[in-house]
């Protein structure tokens, strides 16, 4: 698949400790993208962060870890196939009832190949 030209960036902020039916939910998201055909998506794990609810910051210090860091996903794709997973997305926070964030902006995807 290549890709070029101008698509969507989709960042889905979410924490450590969520989970989706006994499995973390930054894995569920990731199979899920596959599955649904999208370019790809990255898991990056924060050092540091808290959220709408959050009274605390959760860190990584080594006096203060945390076993519930910020996570963010990212999965860049044409607007169509993104527009597309939003459903997707939707369906499993309701029913996971956790916290999060997703934002969406346009990009520029200067080269999308796969390897040899």
């Amino acid at each position: 698949m290549k890709l070029s030209g101008e698509g969507k960036l989709l960042r889905i902020f979410l924490g450590e400790s969520d989970h989706y039916k006994h499995q973390s939910l930054y894995d569920v998201i990731v199979l899920k993208a596959r599955e649904k055909g999208l370019a790809g998506a990255t898991v990056f794990r924060g050092v540091e962060g808290y959220g709408a609810a959050s009274r605390v910051v959760h860190t990584a210090k080594i006096l203060r870890l945390s076993e519930d860091l910020p996570l963010l996903i990212e999965i860049v794709d044409t607007e169509e196939k993104i527009l597309a997973f939003l459903p997707v997305l939707d369906e499993i926070f309701e029913e996971v009832g956790c916290g999060g964030m997703i934002t969406m902006e346009k990009v520029d995807i200067i080269k999308y190949t796969p390897g040899k």
